[in-house]
């Protein structure tokens, strides 16, 4: 019986790329460096800030480049992230059934925190479980692990819904099942290499599968 669905945040319910994008490049035009297309921003997303800034800019401005884009985000959240279709509805209807949900986020604890109240999302969730730093990003399961241990539901009971493939690969060394989601930061390709439990063409399909 599922009790327990976890859930990747950026890709999966939220669309926050508009705003990830906005603040990489106002960070890369203040520093000197050339902007970057959305695709090319959307592809780099998904381990932490500190990576994403550091994939494009010379290591001594790493340090400048990140807290530029930190100041940067916290309003570019607010302006362009938005909630994928059918997400309160789907996100209702497994609390109404009484199923724990949970977010498990290599994106900062401090910006997932943002996203969730501005979207009107944190209500839903009895855990936010976010990386504090590289070695707890996923793959490693550690992000996944905390949650059902706080929350105190068998692996066999528990779901993980991510974008990308390194989701997948988080659940899988959780030892729990899987979904994942096309449309974010991984190929279609990518994921599928990962062999998920199953893919759905969007978040608003998952309903039709649990």
């Amino acid at each position: 019986m599922l009790k327990l669905v976890i859930f990747d945040l950026d890709g999966t319910l939220v669309d926050a790329y508009t705003a990830i994008h906005q603040s990489l490049n106002f960070t890369l035009k203040k520093l000197g460096y050339s902007k970057v297309g959305l695709d090319t921003c959307r592809r780099a997303v998904g381990w932490g800030d500190k990576t994403l800034v550091a994939k494009f800019v010379r290591p001594p401005d790493a340090a400048d480049a990140l807290a530029l884009y930190r100041r940067h985000h916290k309003h570019s959240l607010l302006k362009h992230a938005r909630v994928l279709p059918q997400v309160a509805e789907i996100l209702s209807r497994l609390r109404a059934k009484k199923i724990k949900l949970a977010i498990a986020s290599n994106r900062p604890l401090k910006f997932t925190n943002i996203l969730l109240r501005h979207l009107d999302l944190k209500k839903y969730f009895a855990v936010v479980s976010c990386a504090k730093n590289r070695n707890e990003f996923k793959p490693n399961p550690l992000l996944l692990e905390r949650i059902i241990r706080l929350l105190k539901v068998k692996k066999a009971e528990a779901l993980y819904v991510g974008d990308m493939a390194v989701d997948v690969y988080a659940g899988k060394n959780a030892g729990i099942r899987t979904i994942a989601v096309k449309g974010g930061s991984s190929r279609l390709a990518e994921i599928r290499k990962a062999v998920p439990d199953k893919i759905i063409s969007g978040i608003s399909r998952l309903g039709e599968v649990l």
